[in-house]
């Protein structure tokens, strides 16, 4: 344990798997996973929004499952667990299938709601690998977007689905057929 100087609260060092790096993380009993995560790592593309949980802005991945920043205490977390944020989504220099079907398919405007959009849908993914529309709109309904409408998100992530999945297995229809 070691004391923060100007607080004087304790922290507790972390070990955490954060995109696929160790890191070691000292954190308050106070503190979300949203401010470790923004000031502690610098990984600002976690988006701080409502602070109650209602906008899906600060949604990352814990072990692969949507968890919300600003609600999650970073204490909570188990010692190497892994947490991917937006800034693990590309592959160096290559965006995901998600963020290249966002930018082709208008599936942002401001951007502010994008990196918690990309991280459920990347996890809904995982999980579904060939989504109908209504379980892309049910994914992603603890995520608001002020600017879009809904509409070309949806279907950025239906088009980015086949590149995550891969080719579909003899016999599994279409995904045009697969949708409502």
């Amino acid at each position: 344990m070691e004391h923060a100087p100007a607080t004087g609260r304790t922290r507790a060092l972390r070990r955490l798997l954060v995109n696929g790096e160790p890191v070691d993380v000292p954190v308050a009993p106070h503190e979300t996973l949203l401010e470790v995560l923004r000031e502690g790592l610098g990984l600002t593309g976690t988006k701080h929004g409502c602070e109650l949980g209602e906008c899906g802005a600060c949604a990352v991945l814990v072990d692969g499952v949507p968890v919300l920043a600003c609600l999650t205490l970073a204490v909570e977390l188990a010692e190497h667990q892994r947490v991917d944020t937006i800034e693990g989504l590309a592959d160096g220099a290559r965006l995901h299938p998600l963020q290249e079907a966002f930018a082709a398919l208008g599936g942002l405007q401001c951007g502010y709601c994008t990196p918690g959009m990309l991280m459920t849908a990347k996890a809904l993914l995982a999980r579904e690998p060939r989504p109908t529309a209504a379980q892309v709109r049910e994914a992603l309904a603890g995520n608001l977007c002020r600017c879009t409408g809904y509409g070309p998100i949806v279907e950025a992530v239906l088009a980015a689905a086949p590149h995550v999945a891969g080719p579909a297995p003899l016999g599994a229809p279409a995904a045009a057929e697969a949708r409502p």
